[in-house]
């Protein structure tokens, strides 16, 4: 698990660092602010403060990262002062800031900056960005990388995807939706790469899953499982915090939570075929006898919220409760649990147009 939002940090230094926590605390990834080459801050005792930032946005699965950084601008007079720091009002931002993507080699810390989309770095729209690798050998590092969005428009889906065997992004428009017409799909979770293909959720319906690589991309759909489907959220989404999709024991599982108690916690997994998803753990947080006897941290009427499901053993969830951690083994007990990475990585290049990866090492 790694902290999707990180301030950029002031460093000469040509490559990310990485922070590995001890699990389940999350990891923290670094990458020097002059990496995205940032516009020219504005003079601090004007109006006009920088907002520069971004984070992870998505993951191979094999453990490259795609980040996206943005350089925005908010109109915040200065009102006074605690300290030394000036103290300011917001009264306005920048809703199209400038935006930098990056896909990132977080043991090795190599970063490649992806062109920007269509020359214009003014992309916000694009926010459901995932990565999706192929390799020539099995369990060997990739050779080659796309990066995708998908755009749900009426009847139909757009998909932008950059391939790195020929280092630019191009345009797929009017794929067909395999969706029921009655009902527009929302994404409104994380982006997952599993079995050759990238999977973009709404987490109150089900998730379309299309291969990137594909000169004639053939969209699926898979609904959640029964019971867990609802109405479209209105307002402030919510749910997206007590539930989740990704990929364990090389299967596709779905996890939630209810938020009251007892706070349920159900796990299923999704049938290789694809047709239906089977129940695998069910279990009541609240009357677990480690929870009441103190393995609920924070506040007592603080709900949780489904962090991460191991990649290694479905029995396992990283829950988040307040600001804290913790690590649920719905078999036996909770405890923190390590994710092994592939031991080729530290060691790698990320593939561009004309070489494979496999054939470069550091």
């Amino acid at each position: 698990m790694i902290y999707d939002m990180e301030e950029l940090v002031r460093s000469p230094a040509l490559r990310a660092s990485f922070q590995l926590a001890e699990p389940p605390c999350p990891s923290r990834l670094r990458v020097p602010e002059h990496l995205i080459d940032p516009r020219p801050r504005p003079d601090p005792n004007s109006d006009i403060m920088p907002l520069v930032g971004g984070g992870v946005r998505a993951a191979s699965g094999d453990g490259l990262l795609l980040l996206d950084f943005m350089d925005a601008r908010a109109t915040a007079p200065i009102v006074g002062k605690v300290g030394t720091a000036r103290a300011r009002r917001l009264i306005g931002f920048d809703t199209d800031p400038d935006r930098t993507r990056f896909v990132c080699n977080p043991l090795s810390g190599q970063l490649f900056r992806l062109p920007d989309i269509d020359g214009t770095k003014k992309t916000s729209e694009c926010q459901s960005l995932g990565i999706l690798t192929q390799s020539e050998s099995p369990n060997g590092p990739p050779d080659r990388y796309a990066v995708a969005w998908l755009d749900v428009v009426v009847g139909s889906f757009v998909m932008r995807r950059f391939l790195s065997q020929t280092g630019e992004w191009d345009k797929l428009v009017g794929l067909p939706s395999p969706l029921p017409l009655a009902r527009q799909m929302v994404i409104n979770h994380d982006v997952v790469a599993f079995a050759g293909r990238l999977w973009w959720i709404d987490v109150t319906w089900g998730a379309v899953s299309v291969d990137p690589f594909s000169d004639r991309p053939e969209l699926r759909f898979v609904e959640l499982p029964r019971g867990s489907v609802t109405e479209p959220e209105q307002g402030l989404p919510k749910l997206g915090t007590c539930r989740r999709m990704g990929v364990s024991e090389g299967r596709i599982h779905y996890a939630e939570v209810s938020q009251k108690k007892p706070f349920v916690l159900s796990s299923f997994a999704l049938e290789d075929d694809g047709s239906c998803w089977t129940l695998e753990h069910r279990l009541a947080l609240n009357r677990l006898r480690d929870w009441a006897d103190g393995g609920h941290p924070g506040r007592e009427e603080d709900a949780p919220c489904i962090g991460v499901i191991d990649p290694l053993d479905a029995s396992i969830m990283i829950l988040t409760i307040g600001s804290y951690a913790i690590s649920v083994d719905m078999d036996r007990g909770k405890f923190p649990t390590p994710c092994i990475l592939p031991p080729w990585l530290g060691s790698t290049l990320i593939p561009s147009a004309g070489e494979r990866l496999s054939r470069v090492v550091i």
